[in-house]
């Protein structure tokens, strides 16, 4: 009589399962187009920092030989002035669910998470001085916290903080709870950057606007993985960065969106000669251009913008629908093997394990995963850490098979016990 060994029969059905979602995945060949995919090191980091697309390399290559190389300062009347707002729009088509001409591609998150969140602060304290407040969860990402203190402490105004569970995220009874005559700007991110919880966008907008308030969006963990309808929504601002899910490299320029009914009211507050309504006139006075360039402030860091095309054809190609049914396969999959394998030696689930609460990443809890990441960076397997004892898994769905996924979670099953 032969007896199977149950960790040897796990073992096999993932393998199997693992095969079976990549044999059925109908991105699966996307995969291909990134740097990196043929190798062995696994990478659960692609919500921090994406895997270049292949095309991208020779993309930079021609750019410095051809254009930056060949063109010199011409490439500004040829092309460059309007790259900004060409690649918005295809931001805005493929990705956000915005009209033409609400979208850019300029700063930093940062310097734009500014601008749009003092401008509207601006413009609804002018309109009615009883508004001095942003609202904003305590979990939300640091830069979105350090920003809206600052601002409220520049404009006299107040920050209302919201409390979250930090495995989850706003609610819209919290948000409800918070928002009143004494709002003027709602800082919101569609998914949290450490549980990976998904908002209700369309639902929390609505809260604000019911409100009085206007609402910046924080598209950074979502552009790229999870479907938005900026439009349809009734999205005021939003802003996202472009070197996670949309791989535009390190560093790469993010953007904003500003609904066309906002752009003529809002004054932002950087003012530089590439937002004035004619750029080269020098003139004494800042007369702000209308539309979206008005949201720009210096010169357009062109060369941070070229990388992003490439994995925004391919979005395009593969269409947000789908990207999204393949972040949620692989998430599902994900929690699946942690539960298998993971769970008995103590790790939890720290993100919403409803799928339609569940952005592009899962995090694993356990006192030990800043160890952890450590040993695992060590052996080509890439997570990244938050605390409290938070490992993230960020599964790129274009860039990511459900075999690497697999091989990456049995190291960290490895780590687990060689830490504990």
């Amino acid at each position: 009589m032969t007896t199977t060994d149950p960790q040897a029969s796990i073992a096999a059905d993932l393998d199997a399962e693992a095969s079976a979602l990549d044999a059925a995945d109908p991105l699966r060949h996307q995969r291909d187009a990134f740097v990196g995919s043929e190798t062995r090191l696994v990478y659960f980091d692609g919500n921090s920092l994406g895997r270049p697309p292949r095309a991208s390399v020779e993309r930079l290559a021609r750019f410095a030989t051809d254009e930056w190389g060949g063109r010199l300062i011409r490439g500004w009347d040829e092309s460059w002035m309007e790259l900004p707002f060409e690649i918005g729009d295809t931001i805005g088509r493929a990705v956000i669910g915005a009209a033409p001409g609400q979208t850019v591609v300029g700063d930093s998150t940062t310097v734009l998470l500014y601008k749009l969140v003092r401008a509207a602060f601006d413009a609804q304290h002018d309109a009615d001085p009883a508004r001095v407040e942003i609202v904003v969860d305590r979990d939300n990402f640091p830069t979105d916290r350090y920003l809206v203190d600052g601002i409220a402490r520049e404009r006299g105004g107040r920050v209302r903080w919201i409390d979250v569970d930090l495995s989850a995220g706003v609610t819209a009874d919290a948000l409800r709870a918070a928002v009143g005559p004494s709002t003027a700007v709602v800082l919101l991110s569609q998914v949290a950057y450490r549980s990976g919880y998904l908002a209700d966008a369309a639902a929390m907008t609505a809260i604000a606007h019911d409100a009085g308030a206007l609402v910046v969006w924080d598209l950074c963990h979502s552009a790229g993985s999870v479907p938005i309808r900026a439009d349809e929504w009734g999205f005021d601002l939003a802003v996202g960065c472009t070197y996670k899910y949309l791989n535009g490299g390190p560093g790469s320029p993010a953007f904003a969106y500003v609904a066309a009914r906002h752009q003529d009211a809002l004054a932002q507050p950087i003012q530089g000669w590439m937002g004035t309504a004619d750029v080269f006139a020098m003139g004494p006075d800042y007369r702000p251009a209308a539309g979206m360039r008005r949201f720009l402030s210096g010169t357009p860091p062109i060369v941070g913008m070229l990388a992003m095309q490439d994995t925004l054809a391919l979005i395009e190609e593969a269409g947000m629908d789908a990207i999204r049914q393949k972040s949620l396969a692989l998430t599902d999959f994900a929690v699946r093997v942690s539960d298998a394998l993971l769970a008995p030696l103590g790790v939890e689930v720290a993100s919403p394990r409803d799928a339609a609460s569940r952005g592009g990443h899962v995090t694993l809890s356990h006192p030990v995963m800043r160890a952890v990441t450590a040993r695992l960076w060590q052996e080509d397997v890439i997570p990244d850490y938050r605390d409290p004892g938070g490992l993230r898994i960020g599964l790129s769905p274009l860039s990511t098979s459900f075999a690497e996924t697999l091989t990456g979670l049995r190291s960290v099953e490895a780590a687990v016990r060689a830490e504990s």
